[in-house]
């Protein structure tokens, strides 16, 4: 995989482990690694319009997310 690919990774791991209170995640690239760099900016600009928008129903979103890609 390449590294601009690996960074948008870090990058989604990173996002979903700056919510307070939420444990924090550690994703295998190799789930996400089939997925363009659109597609992975995507994901990117979605948690952070969630993390702007951050309310109770976003923070259970993010849960169910994480839970999927664990």
């Amino acid at each position: 995989m390449d590294t601009d690919k690996n960074k948008l990774i870090n990058d989604i791991q990173k996002l979903l482990n700056s919510y307070d209170g939420i444990c924090e995640t550690s994703i295998n690239p190799s789930l996400l690694e089939f997925m363009d760099k659109d597609t992975l900016i995507s994901i990117i600009d979605s948690l952070l319009y969630q993390k702007e928008e951050a309310k109770e129903s976003d923070v259970q979103w993010l849960k169910q997310f994480k839970s999927n890609i664990l």
